[in-house]
């Protein structure tokens, strides 16, 4: 009678170049702390645009807590989604470029002090080819905002509408343009293309 020999457990290599996929509470807090990275990606610069829009608008300022809050943004998410000391030298040298340009307008009257802060916050979330991008829509559309404005000014504001502060104000040829709606609306139309959303990985 031939005796088998004893079946051994089936061997399993390891594989230490696979990923190891944390488990536990170490796991939980690590997709914890990805959510709210992702939160604060898809909410602090929209809110900051959106707000920097509205404030302009109804007041015909952009206040400076909205280039601070950009700016505390950046110092915040952009170690957190890689960037070393070299892509944060180049976006702070971007947005410092910016400032001296958007000031050196701001001297000539063209546009307000509010603006050319938000103009240069805005740069520091935006790499080269998006800050080029950045500058010509923020152009058209600023241009296409002063014409419409002027051709709003051209004819009487109703009776009905003297109550509303903001459009008397905005009716006024006293006043300026509000170009921060022009700015923010071109920071949303290139903010998908910036490092920021690609760290989101959609």
């Amino acid at each position: 009678m031939i005796r088998k020999a004893p079946v051994n457990p089936v061997f399993r290599p390891s594989r230490p170049n696979s990923p190891t996929i944390p488990t536990g509470k170490a796991g939980e807090g690590r997709g914890k702390g990805q959510m709210i990275t992702d939160l604060l990606i898809i909410t602090i610069f929209p809110a900051a645009m959106a707000f920097a829009a509205a404030t302009d608008l109804f007041s015909m300022t952009v206040p400076n807590w909205i280039s601070l809050l950009l700016i505390a943004g950046f110092a915040l998410l952009a170690p957190v989604i890689g960037f070393g000391w070299t892509e944060i030298g180049l976006h702070v040298a971007l947005a410092a470029a910016a400032l001296i340009v958007t000031f050196a307008m701001f001297s000539f009257g063209w546009i307000g002090g509010g603006d050319a802060k938000l103009f240069a916050a805005t740069c520091l979330w935006l790499g080269p080819e998006q800050m080029l991008l950045y500058s010509i829509y923020a152009a058209l559309i600023g241009g296409g905002l002063t014409l419409l404005i002027l051709g709003l000014r051209s004819v009487p504001l109703p009776a009905m509408l003297f109550s509303q502060g903001w459009l008397v104000r905005l009716h006024s040829p006293k006043e300026g343009v509000p170009y921060g709606i022009a700015l923010a609306a071109a920071g949303l139309l290139v903010y998908p293309d910036t490092p920021f959303m690609a760290a989101l990985g959609v």
